[in-house]
């Protein structure tokens, strides 16, 4: 049985937020303090995340990504993947997304539990502008959890930063050349608008195509793949071939919404069936019925069926939706 829309894509990726709250402050998404979380009693339970996976697989996904807000804020977060593990081979994949503060300490724990890969967010290699772009002088916990991710195998280990424009492009090759070092995969992604404060500016955003060249510039990059298939990066590897590959996610100049197989479920139990998604879906009221499997799986088939063609960033009706990263999860 598979998922899919009305476009006839089919639908393998559930993205996951187990909580709206987050330890860093990064401009792109929470720069204004303390957001204006979700309360306690409307975040769904892991019992709750588990029922739906579960429904959400039986329908066809096979992957499932945690994320957050920083998900290893959530307490025994290996407990849950341990949970969701239960629900293999049927689900081949379980994936996190964290900003590695905190991932040293659970990494042993969650790839015991059955985490399968891991994405890690590292947005300088200088200390003081990593401090500047995440609140948080944390660079030693982030380069930290790159070594824990290859020590315990999470292979292959992808590290993303997002490119802006005066803030950190002009790191670009030294990026590539942390990836050639430590033979990982480094994946720069446009600037898109989902930040707290709605402050994005097309003129503050590094478009794909600019990334490349500007690394190539240094280290000629070798496309790895002529498709991206229902990817979200563009894969090269090193024309010399040294170790490490790059990817480059371009949400905004060279959308991939056409082939997208993803749908998205947020801490408070709402189904985003787009990241720029205006309207959610609540299956937390359903969940906390007395709707029978059968009920909850048709509601996420319809929802599924009504995923928007494609986002309207580059249109002049565009809206950005009213939650930004930190509640709809990456």
């Amino acid at each position: 049985m598979a998922l899919s829309d009305k476009y006839g894509r089919t639908i393998r990726d559930l993205r996951l937020s187990l909580t709206d709250r987050c330890n860093f402050r990064c401009f792109y998404c929470l720069p204004s303090g303390k957001p204006a979380l979700a309360r306690k009693e409307t975040i769904l339970t892991f019992e709750e995340i588990f029922k739906i996976s579960r429904i959400f697989v039986s329908l066809g996904i096979e992957k499932i990504r945690l994320t957050g807000g920083e998900p290893l804020i959530r307490r025994d977060v290996p407990l849950l993947v341990e949970k969701l593990a239960t629900l293999k081979p049927q689900l081949k994949d379980i994936a996190l997304t964290t900003n590695g503060f905190d991932f040293p300490r659970y990494a042993e724990a969650l790839r015991k539990a059955g985490l399968d890969r891991v994405t890690l967010s590292l947005d300088s290699l200088r200390r003081d502008r990593f401090e500047e772009i995440t609140g948080v002088d944390a660079l030693d916990r982030a380069l930290a959890a790159i070594d824990a991710a290859k020590e315990h195998e999470f292979e292959p280990v992808k590290v993303n930063a997002v490119i802006v424009r005066g803030k950190n492009d002009d790191e670009l090759a030294d990026f590539a050349r942390f990836a050639r070092e430590n033979a990982i995969t480094m994946r720069f992604i446009e600037f898109m608008p989902l930040d707290s404060d709605q402050n994005w500016t097309r003129e503050a955003m590094v478009s794909g195509a600019e990334m490349r060249d500007l690394i190539s510039a240094e280290f000629p990059l070798a496309l790895k793949e002529t498709k991206r298939g229902t990817g979200t990066s563009w894969k090269y590897t090193f024309a010399d071939g040294a170790p490490g590959e790059i990817g480059i996610i371009a949400p905004v100049t060279d959308m991939f919404c056409g082939q997208c197989s993803r749908v998205r479920l947020t801490a408070d139990g709402q189904i985003r069936t787009c990241l720029f998604s205006v309207k959610e879906h609540d299956i937390r009221s359903l969940i906390r019925s007395d709707a029978s499997d059968a009920e909850i799986a048709a509601f996420i088939e319809s929802c599924v069926y009504q995923k928007e063609p494609s986002h309207n960033i580059n249109a002049e009706k565009f809206v950005q939706p009213s939650r930004s990263m930190s509640f709809i999860g990456g």
